[in-house]
């Protein structure tokens, strides 16, 4: 089944990190299926968890077209899932999946409270990476747009400063 416009806005937006949910409360962003499975094994039968498995969970490198993506709702660590890096140091490997795992658990929870028209799906990882290609385009139009406007925002004040003061009407007697 092909994703709604509604799912696709989201899961452009929860790809680039970026939630279109966030104002309701959600941080949706898409994981792979496969490897949350096995990082919820992992951490519940107490083996030790690699960074090298967490990251695998959002990576879009050497990834098969068909695998699933999931949807995970993110919301609980706030801006931290935008570096990994600090979040790796602050939680750990474990925290990690450990956060990953609760957000699955509360997309799930919460998904009835979103509008059904726009709640996200799982999808390919193709569907997944062609959206998010479309939002960084999108983004990057956008960017384009706002530098266009600032120049001539720009443009307009240089042309008012550039204007000679009228001449001074020469007195007579």
């Amino acid at each position: 089944m092909a994703p709604t416009e509604a799912e696709k806005k989201a899961a452009a937006a929860a790809a680039e990190g970026d939630d279109a949910s966030s104002d309701a409360g959600f941080g949706i962003c898409y994981v792979r299926e496969k490897v949350l499975k096995e990082l919820k094994e992992q951490v519940k039968a107490g083996k030790e968890i690699t960074k090298d498995a967490v990251d695998k969970l959002t990576a879009d490198e050497d990834i098969d077209p068909e695998e699933m993506m999931v949807p995970v709702d993110m919301a609980g660590l706030g801006d931290d899932i935008e570096d990994m890096d600090a979040l790796m140091e602050k939680l750990g490997a474990k925290g990690i999946a450990e956060a990953f795992i609760a957000a699955e658990e509360r997309f799930k929870a919460n998904k009835d409270k979103m509008e059904a028209d726009s709640v996200p799906q799982p999808m390919t990882a193709k569907e997944w990476k062609e959206l998010a290609e479309e939002a960084e385009l999108e983004d990057m139009e956008s960017e384009d747009l706002e530098d266009e406007e600032e120049e001539e925002e720009l443009d307009d004040e240089d042309e008012e400063g550039d204007e000679e003061p009228a001449a001074k009407k020469a007195k007579t007697s």
